[in-house]
């Protein structure tokens, strides 16, 4: 059922800002968040939109640096201390003053939502030191405190009062109502119709050079309608953009494309607990030999991917050069007689069609690809809202799902996508394969706790080294990044190698 919502309180003090600067942009997205609580799901479409209405303590620039966001400063205080200094004046949209507290109890929700609280598991607490001032303390030496920073947006704890319960793809006043410190307020949604925002007049940074003060996002699933819609002028930014594509936009005078390499793994998942074939190591690596990932790269999204056969793209700590794909028919085929599945299985498979790159078409081909080991599919493909409440629920023996580690290191991977599922910390959460291997699992704890980069890498390496041997998920490729935008959107500083585009800095000329 469409649902409406109209959202008069994030109002409060906006004023239009000045004609003389002011733009208005429309963009379409292939899907529109699901939620507006930034705790409800861990997800690029979740931290896109947060760096819309929120602010996080710290953010990655260009370069991968850590840029001061709402902490204009930090310090180490001790080895398990890391002391911010907030900005002072910063207003949420409801007129309140933000402070320390608020950061607080934005933190503690965290450690209380269950995609998040696995990020957060290696910190003890947020102490308030004053009003401005709040420390992270963690349950031992961490090296990835400002990582994480990242992640915290602080909420306006008067605002959600009395109605901050996560939900999962539930309803619940936070998916609906919201009130952040960000560059723009939410005036109206409609899910799956489009999202309308409004400048926020009090934004705390006056030296932003993004004069874009009405923002209307429009979800639009076909990858060839989008680009239509950009290339008539119907929208001025589109994200994402297929490789089939690519000439469509750079052929037109009125628009142009912007790419780079990315780091999101795109990944299927075998459910060990759906499927007892796939408690056995030798069937999973029948599947991983079995499908061609250098063929998916090449045909399918046309070169714009790099082919994986771990979690780590090359240039993090975790990258181990010797974990290469490895399609070989003969040896899957020789593997499913060797355990007994020579006859071969029937299974059902999940795939989104609106959140990756081509991702229903991937889907096909490695049901196609299965079909060659006698695994035959029942495959289903579905919007990403109806998705994502399927995969949480484990509804299929194999599941897709993309990763990008939003703190550009590999034990974001292992957190959540490969370590043994763990409802209490959160480990897991992505884990829809249910794979399990203490082993790694201790060898990750260890790695959060290594602060010597030599030595985490080779604990890294290892972990990366035994899920590949026994096959614990099946990587298909690394995904590169592609948006457009029509020639008077100044799109070059916007786009980032996260995939969260910085649209309260965009200018439209």
């Amino acid at each position: 059922m469409e649902r409406k919502t109209l959202i008069g309180a994030l109002l409060w003090g906006s004023l239009a800002l000045s004609t003389a600067h002011a733009a208005s942009l429309k963009m379409a997205y292939d899907a529109d968040p699901v939620s507006l609580d930034p705790h409800e799901q861990l997800s690029g479409g979740t931290l896109q939109l947060s760096h819309m209405v929120f602010d996080s303590l710290v953010r990655w620039d260009a370069d991968l640096q850590f840029e001061p966001r709402l902490a204009e400063r930090w310090e180490r205080v001790d080895e398990n201390t890391m002391r911010f200094y907030l900005r002072q004046g910063v207003k949420f949209h409801s007129g309140r003053e933000m402070s320390a507290e608020d950061v607080k109890w934005t933190f503690d929700r965290l450690k209380e939502s269950p995609d998040f609280k696995g990020v957060f598991s290696n910190f003890s607490g947020a102490n308030v030191v004053d009003a401005h001032t709040i420390d992270l303390v963690t349950n031992g030496p961490f090296p990835l405190v400002l990582h994480n920073a990242t992640y915290i947006f602080p909420m306006d704890r008067e605002f959600y009062a009395g109605k901050a319960e996560i939900v999962k793809n539930g309803d619940s006043f936070a998916s609906r109502n919201v009130s952040g410190t960000g560059p723009y307020t939410v005036t109206y949604r409609e899910q799956g119709v489009r999202v309308e925002f409004e400048r926020f007049a009090d934004y705390w940074d006056t030296a932003s050079p993004g004069n874009v003060e009405t923002v209307t996002l429009t979800p639009i699933k076909e990858d060839p309608t989008r680009v239509a819609a950009l290339l008539s002028g119907d929208v001025d930014f589109i994200a994402p953009v297929a490789p089939t594509d690519f000439k469509r936009i750079e052929s037109s005078d009125n628009a142009r494309l912007v790419t780079m390499a990315g780091t999101r793994v795109i990944t299927f998942q075998m459910n060990q607990n759906r499927v007892e074939a796939f408690k056995d190591a030798r069937v999973r690596q029948a599947i991983a030999y079995a499908i061609n990932n250098d063929g998916i790269v090449k045909r399918i999204m046309r070169g714009f991917g790099t082919t994986a056969g771990q979690f780590s793209p090359a240039g993090y700590l975790g990258h181990h050069p010797d974990l290469v794909p490895r399609y070989d028919l003969d040896k899957a085929n020789a593997l499913m007689a060797e355990a007994g599945y020579a006859d071969g299985l029937n299974i059902t498979m999940m795939a989104p069609n609106n959140r990756y790159v081509n991702d229903d078409k991937i889907a096909e081909a490695v049901a196609g690809m299965l079909s060659k080991i006698n695994i035959t599919v029942d495959l289903k493909t579905m919007p990403k809202a109806q998705y994502w409440p399927q995969f949480d629920a484990r509804a299929a023996d194999m599941m897709m799902i993309g990763w990008h580690s939003d703190t550009e290191d590999s034990n974001n991977f292992y957190e959540f996508l490969s370590a043994c599922p763990n409802a209490d910390t959160g480990w897991g959460q992505y884990n829809s394969g249910n794979y399990c291997n203490p082993e790694a699992d201790a060898l990750t704890v260890q790695a959060n706790a290594e602060t010597d980069p030599a030595k985490r890498q080779a604990l890294m390496q290892q972990i990366e080294k035994i899920v590949y041997d026994e096959a614990g998920f099946i990587p298909l490729h690394w995904q590169n990044l592609a948006w457009a935008a029509g020639n008077h959107v100044e799109i070059e500083p916007v786009p980032n190698a996260m995939n969260f585009p910085y649209i309260g800095d965009l200018v439209v000329k």
